[in-house]
């Protein structure tokens, strides 16, 4: 689950994590060359029209802010300025795409000042393009051109890129992005369809560079192992532990993190939790994401997770590396825990969740893989989709596929297994679809617990009788606002909630990480980077963590 709130930066950072690269590109710093002209989309490129009322229709209306048409001499020019550090000034334009429209190039000229990166090395000027679909998902992203420092003189610049299939819309952003200072002008920009033969391939990728055996070098302060006893987990002496914590966000959305080494130490130091639940994608991590230097191989990703992992385990607390996917595991989740499972091998601190979200396929096909569109397997969800996210490949290798990779590097570790109906179900648990752990320190089963998921006896408490569970998502939101996917009938009223989940929680001694320690994916733990913890929901859960008992008045 990631609900967003909008924020101009965590909008940026999901279409940064979802959108992958969509086509093959080529950056100019000389302006193209073409036999004749061909007519721009973009009408109004060179900012005449309008420019004797400091505006440029299809570009920005005259009381637009930081935004203004200028001249020298006879000819106008667009510019964007920044007078607050920190803050988004951006142009927003839209193009309808073509069924014949099959590659762009987008030429322009750029001159800038004083272009200071902000608080993320992203923050900067840049113009940011976005394919969508008729459903308003983003397809693909072209690389940004990127403006730092100062270019006194105007330059040319071109770029080509591929239209992705089933494209209707072509986002076009002109901005300084939260930079920290800046001025940038732009002026005759066109975009014009050419042929996609005109595009070079992407060179190959280069080889996967693999992981190797992480060993600490100082393990003072590490927590003991832990294995699966019936339904508990325990340390290797026969001691109990229960894992209460937080889910740590952002590497799965953009590959440097949102603050991940500062919000690991006060999770645990300040917020008592004793695990930390870390989502990570299979593309970073093999420096396949955007904006990703490809011959670094994902290794600064890997880094910043190994040092995660050592800022939880030398507090004496766990982290859960959570592959974050959804719909049905591909082989590319097979390959990640065959590589993240040899890094990780047999840490005492680490424990390994398999897939993140699962849906839309039967119990069968869940552990045991399949074509998911076969006559045996055919399977229709019934349950609300909860994002966007279309799951690719007809087929699936199944979760009993990532148990075996992870086992197949020699590695214990306990392994983590959502359910369906998007990480809620696991009522096929108890039903003859458990999975075979094949050598190792045991599964755990993860449910993810919302106000609109019904059931919780049949849906979690009945397997929580038998195997361990882990509620790795649980969440209130302050309203259905931002939810407006849930139909109203499957809406519990909030009133009471958090207090019923925690009292259920607690009365069964749910292993847990509340969802989300990031102030800008929901529902909310905490309302800004000073950890203040949300009204609605984060009071609670600091409060379960120092060890307040809640009580449990209606099992929903």
């Amino acid at each position: 689950m990631r609900i967003w709130h909008l924020t101009a930066m965590a909008s940026v950072a999901m279409t940064m994590a979802t959108a992958g690269w969509c086509v093959a590109e080529e950056v100019a710093a000389t302006a193209p060359t073409s036999a004749a002209p061909v007519a721009s989309l973009l009408s109004n490129g060179d900012f005449e029209t309008g420019a004797a009322d400091n505006a440029a229709p299809g570009w920005f209306s005259a009381n637009t802010t930081n935004v203004s048409c200028l001249a020298e001499g006879t000819n106008h020019f667009m510019r964007v300025h920044s007078t607050e550090p920190d803050k988004m000034v951006m142009v927003y334009r839209t193009v309808p795409m073509k069924p014949e429209y099959k590659a762009f190039e987008l030429s322009y000229r750029a001159r800038y000042q004083d272009i200071q990166v902000g608080k993320q090395v992203w923050f900067d000027g840049r113009i940011m393009m976005n394919f969508k679909d008729a459903a308003g998902k983003v397809l693909g992203s072209p690389s940004p051109p990127i403006f730092r420092g100062t270019q006194n003189a105007w330059e040319p610049r071109s770029q080509k890129f591929r239209v992705p299939t089933n494209a209707v819309m072509l986002e076009i952003m002109p901005a300084l992005f939260q930079a920290a200072s800046g001025t940038l002008d732009f002026d005759d920009f066109r975009l014009v369809p050419i042929a996609a033969s005109e595009i070079p391939p992407p060179p190959a990728p280069p080889p996967i560079i693999p992981s190797v055996t992480l060993v600490p070098t100082n393990t003072a302060g590490f927590p003991p192992e832990l294995h699966v006893a019936s339904n508990r987990l325990e340390t290797a002496d026969g001691k109990a532990v229960w894992l209460q914590g937080l889910s740590a966000d952002s590497l799965q959305w953009v590959a440097g993190g949102d603050r991940i080494l500062q919000t690991i130490p006060v999770a645990i130091d300040k917020w008592k939790a004793n695990v930390i639940r870390l989502a990570v994608v299979d593309n970073f991590w093999f420096g396949r994401g955007p904006w990703q230097n490809l011959a670094e191989g994902g290794l600064p990703y890997r880094k910043l997770i190994d040092d995660a992992v050592a800022a939880a385990a030398s507090r004496g607390a766990y982290l859960v590396l959570d592959l974050h996917g959804f719909g049905w595991p591909t082989d590319k989740e097979v390959d990640f825990w065959k590589d993240a499972a040899t890094r990780y091998k047999n840490h005492p601190a680490v424990l390994f969740e398999l897939f993140n979200e699962a849906h839309s396929v039967s119990w069968k096909v869940w552990r045991d893989g399949g074509v998911l569109k076969s006559k045996e397997n055919n399977f229709t969800d019934v349950n609300v989709a909860e994002n966007k996210d279309k799951p690719s490949g007809d087929s699936t290798p199944g979760m009993q596929a990532l148990v075996e990779a992870v086992r197949s590097t020699g590695a214990k570790n306990i392994v983590i297994a959502g359910g369906l109906d998007w990480g809620y179900d696991l009522s096929g648990v108890v039903k003859g679809f458990a999975l075979d752990d094949r050598g190792g320190h045991g599964i755990m089963y993860s449910s993810h617990i919302y106000p609109w998921k019904k059931d919780w006896q049949k849906n979690t408490l009945d397997a929580a009788a038998q195997v361990p569970i882990f509620v790795g998502e649980v969440g209130c939101p302050p309203d259905y606002k931002g939810f407006q996917f849930i139909p109203e009938p499957e809406r519990y009223p909030l009133e009471g909630w958090s207090e019923d989940v925690l009292g259920m929680i607690q009365t069964n001694r749910l292993n847990w990480t509340g969802f989300s320690f990031h102030p800008a994916c929901g529902p909310m733990v905490i309302s800004d980077w000073n950890y203040t913890p949300t009204p609605y929901w984060g009071v609670y859960v600091k409060d379960a963590l120092a060890g307040k008992t809640f009580e449990m008045k209606k099992l929903r």
